[in-house]
C-alpha cells in the first residue's frame, strides 16, 4: 500500500514502515537547526562577491544536518519521483513567469523588477562561471530539500499532514527576511510551498529535489525571468 508523509511514512511505495529513515532526537535536532539557521543568517548579510561560497558553506550545514538525522535515504522508483518533479518545476515556473509580469505591471507595495534583479545577480552573474553557478544550484538544491523536506517537514507531517508544507515554507521565510528584500521573502515561501506539496503528494524528496534543481536551472541560468 501506497502512504504519503502525512501518514507518517515517506514514500516507500510497496515497502513496509520500517524502510523509513529515523529522525534525529530534539537535542541534536534543535542543534543541527541552529546551525542551519546561523549559515543562513551569515549566507544573507555577507557581502555579494562572498555570496556563493556562502551558499557552499550554509548548503553543505544542510545536507549534514540531513544525513545526521538519516534523512537522505533514496526511495524507489526513482523514474516516477523524477517526472513529478519536472511537471512540478514546470508548474512553479510558469507560477513565477505570471508573478513577474504582475510585479513589472502593477509594482504591489512598491516592489519593482530591480529586486528580482538583486536576486539573479548573486548567483548568474558574468563573474561566476556557469560550472560555479551549476554547482552552486545543485548543493542549493540539495540542502534544502534534504533539511527542510526531509528532516523538518518528515517530522512536522504526523501531526499536520500536508499543512507542513505551508508550515516549513514560513519557517524559511522568515529566515529570509534577513536579505532585507521583500519580494525574495515571498518568494521563498511560494517555492518551498510548491516543494512541500510536491514532497508530500508526490513521492518525497527525489520529488521536490528535482523539482528544485530543475527550478533553479531555469530560471537562474537557462532562462531567467524579468
Amino acid at each position: 500500500m501506497v502512504k504519503t508523509v502525512a501518514e507518517g511514512t515517506a514514500y516507500c511505495f510497496n515497502l513496509t514502515p520500517a524502510c523509513r529513515p529515523p529522525l534525529a532526537g530534539s537535542r541534536r535536532l534543535a542543534a543541527s537547526l541552529a546551525i542551519v539557521v546561523l549559515s543562513m543568517l551569515l549566507l544573507f548579510t555577507v557581502p555579494a562577491p562572498y555570496f556563493a561560497p556562502a551558499t557552499f558553506f550554509s548548503t553543505a550545514c544542510m545536507i549534514a544536518a540531513a544525513y545526521v538525522a538519516g534523512a537522505l535515504v533514496a526511495r524507489r522508483p526513482v523514474w516516477r519521483s523524477v517526472v513529478l518533479g519536472l511537471g512540478s518545476a514546470g508548474l512553479l515556473y510558469g507560477i513565477f513567469y505570471v508573478g513577474a509580469w504582475a510585479v513589472s505591471t502593477f509594482h504591489p507595495f512598491g516592489v519593482t523588477a530591480a529586486a528580482e534583479t538583486s536576486i539573479y545577480s548573486l548567483i548568474a552573474s558574468p563573474s561566476n562561471p556557469v560550472y560555479l553557478q551549476g554547482a552552486v544550484l545543485i548543493f542549493d538544491s540539495a540542502g534544502y530539500e534534504g533539511f527542510f523536506r526531509g528532516v523538518l517537514q518528515q517530522r512536522l507531517s504526523p501531526r499536520l499532514g500536508v499543512m507542513a508544507a505551508p508550515a516549513v515554507a514560513l519557517r524559511d521565510a522568515a529566515l529570509h527576511v534577513a536579505t532585507l528584500n521583500p519580494l525574495w521573502v515571498g518568494a521563498t515561501f511560494v517555492t518551498d510551498l510548491v516543494w512541500g506539496v510536491t514532497y508530500h503528494y508526490c513521492g518525497g524528496k527525489q520529488s521536490s529535489f528535482t523539482s528544485h534543481l530543475v527550478w533553479d536551472i531555469a530560471i537562474f541560468v537557462l532562462r531567467p525571468i524579468k
